[in-house]
């Protein structure tokens, strides 16, 4: 089973009452819940004197990683799994009749149905005598991030054999349109101030971007985990302000201090290598501008051999270059105007 933060927190005593509690006459089930994204072993100092001490441990088709754990603690679970739910409920409560403590090993699935089972049998068995008494104890938590677990796992499976065709046949190249979209409808979601739909489309495109580590896992020699090493190391060697001695008294210190450690990375680099083609022109042009301006070139003279005569073509980069200069995003302001462009007929 699953713990849920509100199930924990009112989970019953902690580690030192559970270990020192007499059994009752009546026996007692203890759901021990846990996440599976924690790696196999990892449980709380209470979870595992629950496992090491209980009279029998029932589990359903426990996965084989966790049972190797197990048997180095010299806990051995009993598998149930070809019993129904209502069977598994009922024999719980059976065993843990007669003045036994049973523990019940959680399925990934979170065991469905289960506690339902388990509360009618307790019923039932309260008519004749008293029922064993039941503990929920958690044994393992999800850190922050977890659930990334979960999204590396399914799209795993999406595009190993037996998983999904069209995953399977996806490349780069052919997701790259996605990628665009979903780029622009995290924008879209932004500028709405709507939470839930920034939210769902966070997602998507946090989906790519695993769709793509995934795809190269089949041909380009790196995965999902070298992804997130490259990106740690660039934010902690970027942050030296915090990651090490340096100091930033504010904002403009530290997109300072980035610029300077990003053009030491990319010594190599030359003109406007970096800046990426497909950008929309209003943003391109801003990148392009913000580069001449570090390098210290003549900003006016160059929108001038640029637009070689065209006036529109020059009063359009002296409007990003303007925008540049008052902090403003040129691609963002143009985006938001149009937004409030009243259709015709309206």
């Amino acid at each position: 089973m699953e713990p849920d933060h509100d199930q924990a927190a009112v989970g019953g005593p902690g580690a030192g009452e559970i270990l020192s509690e007499a059994l009752p006459d009546s026996g007692r089930i203890v759901l021990l819940l846990t996440t599976p994204r924690t790696a196999p072993g990892l449980l709380t100092f209470a979870a595992w004197e629950k496992l090491r001490a209980a009279d029998a441990v029932l589990a359903a088709d426990p996965d084989p990683a966790w049972l190797e754990a197990f048997a180095a603690a010299g806990v051995v679970p009993l598998d149930v799994a070809g019993l129904g739910v209502g069977e598994r409920a009922g024999r719980l409560v059976e065993d843990a009749s007669a003045g036994r403590e049973l523990v019940w090993w959680g399925s990934d699935d979170g065991d469905p149905g289960l506690t339902d089972a388990l509360a009618e049998h307790l019923s039932r068995r309260a008519v004749a005598a008293v029922p064993p008494e039941v503990e929920v104890l958690t044994g393992s938590y999800d850190l922050p991030g977890a659930r990334l677990l979960d999204l590396v796992s399914v799209m795993d499976t999406l595009r190993s054999p037996g998983g999904c065709p069209w995953d399977a046949e996806q490349t780069h190249t052919s997701l790259l349109p996605y990628l665009l979209e979903e780029a622009h409808e995290v924008i879209e979601a932004v500028e709405s101030g709507d939470p839930a739909h920034l939210q769902e489309e966070l997602g998507d495109l946090l989906l790519q971007v695993v769709f793509h580590a995934r795809v190269a896992e089949d041909g380009a020699g790196f995965g999902i985990d070298d992804v997130a090493a490259d990106i740690v190391a660039k934010l902690v060697r970027r942050h030296p302000h915090v990651f090490g001695d340096a100091t930033a008294g504010s904002a403009a210190d530290v997109e300072v201090s980035w610029e300077t450690l990003k053009a030491a990375e990319k010594s190599g680099r030359q003109g406007f290598e970096g800046i990426p083609a497909t950008l929309p022109a209003l943003a391109k042009a801003q990148k392009m501008l913000g580069r001449l301006t570090r390098a210290g070139a003549d900003v006016d003279q160059a929108i001038e051999q640029a637009a070689k005569g065209d006036e529109l073509a020059a009063a359009l980069l002296r409007l990003v270059a303007l925008a540049r200069v008052s902090g403003e995003d040129a691609e963002a302001a143009l985006r938001s105007a149009l937004g409030r462009m009243v259709p015709p007929g309206q």
